[in-house]
């Protein structure tokens, strides 16, 4: 695969593309925001929707024994996790499912605890539903590393208004692997407290060595009967736009739970699109993804490299996952709204701004590198230039 290959998206109704205007109010900010890729999906998926558009009968589609081994298959060649093809549910994405899951398993006045700053949805499925928000907020170090802060997070569990937490793993935004001590110890909390624990597992595939994603549920057999795992092949191989994720819940009673939720609001019906796209990426999107976590890191790297050579005030830490660069603008001295201006209006770039993550994300951006080179290197060219601009002012 060419990882370099420009493909011209504009006029594609791509929101990352061509809501530009709309979403930074200039016509002509560079995009590098929301968690899509610029990279064509793996030829063997695209060869699959090839031949199922072939068909040319499109009509309501189940979940076939191949996709389940398909998924079950992924999950154990790539994650060592074991699971039952029975425990695979089909939602139309993982954001749906949170909410979803919000609905059935808790009720109005309950807890819900999120670990801050954290991915904007997080924040919506608990509010509109009418739950209380509990923040749990990461502990960040002078080096720009971020951990649990485990006793607060002991306290914010054991509230008796505390029913869920929502686990982000691997974390978007800050790009944490969490060890299985860290998870270990989360787990016995949440044993402890009786707390159900709702992983979203979408970024696990995205994870660079020698770090390696451990599956919740895989932790012991109370871990495995207390959570809902949320996958989806969606940011692994760009193919978002399908609509297509797969809940992996091992309780009997909880699968049933959130099937019935699903039934109740009409979405537990898969496209023959997506249902092929899905089992053709796990089947043989392997060495795609491997080529690609290898570009991906290799255009962090050069961020990084770029940031400490020309741009000091701004620190630039390695993640562990995800295609997603957490940047520390807070050496500009700029407030929060004062930075989004200055790299939409003087840099000529759209990120996502790290108040959307929560109050512990002002003077932080959110930058996606899932772009060929030249995108990149034209990225922190701007970037450059209007910092430089600033400083000789």
């Amino acid at each position: 695969m060419n990882f370099e290959l420009s493909i011209d998206r504009k006029r594609t109704s791509s929101l990352k593309w061509d809501h530009v205007p709309a979403i930074f109010g200039v016509e002509d900010a560079l995009p590098m925001w929301v968690a899509d890729m610029d990279f064509a999906a793996p030829p063997a998926v695209i060869e699959a929707m090839h031949k199922r558009l072939e068909h040319g009968v499109f009509g309501y589609t189940l979940l076939s024994p191949g996709y389940r081994e398909a998924v079950a298959s992924w999950m154990q060649h790539r994650h060592q996790w074991d699971i039952q093809q029975e425990w695979i549910q089909f939602c139309p994405g993982v954001v749906p499912a949170l909410s979803l899951i919000v609905e059935a398993f808790t009720e109005p006045g309950d807890g819900v605890v999120i670990q801050t700053p954290v991915y904007p949805p997080f924040y919506r499925v608990i509010k509109d539903h009418g739950r209380e928000l509990v923040e749990n907020v990461l502990k960040l170090d002078d080096e720009g590393n971020y951990t649990i802060d485990f006793e607060d997070l002991e306290a914010s569990l054991s509230s008796e208004r505390t029913k869920m937490i929502i686990l982000c793993s691997p974390h978007n935004p800050v790009g944490r692997v969490w060890t299985r001590e860290e998870l270990g110890r989360l787990a016995d909390m949440c044993q402890r407290h009786d707390v159900l624990v709702v992983s979203d597992e979408i970024h696990a595939d995205l994870v660079f060595e020698p770090n390696t994603h451990i599956p919740f549920a895989s932790l012991s057999d109370d871990a495995k009967q207390r959570s809902l795992i949320c996958t989806a092949p969606s940011k692994t191989f760009n193919i978002a736009g399908l609509n297509t994720a797969n809940l992996i819940i091992p309780n009997d009673s909880m699968r049933r739970t959130f099937a019935k939720t699903l039934e109740k609001y009409a979405l537990g019906s898969i496209t023959p699109i997506g249902a092929a796209a899905t089992e053709a990426a796990y089947r043989e999107g392997a060495d795609w993804l491997d080529g690609l976590l290898t570009f991906i890191r290799g255009n962090m790297e050069y961020v990084r490299d770029y940031a400490a050579e020309h741009l000091p005030e701004i620190k630039v830490h390695l993640p562990e996952a995800t295609y997603l660069l957490w940047l520390d603008f807070r050496g500009l001295g700029m407030d929060d709204k004062e930075l989004t201006q200055f790299l939409v209006k003087e840099a000529k770039l759209g990120m996502n701004n790290g108040a959307s993550f929560g109050t512990t994300g002002n003077g932080f951006m959110r930058m996606n590198v899932a772009c060929t080179s030249a995108t990149l290197q034209d990225a922190m060219s701007r970037l450059n230039q209007a910092i430089s601009a600033r400083r000789s002012v």
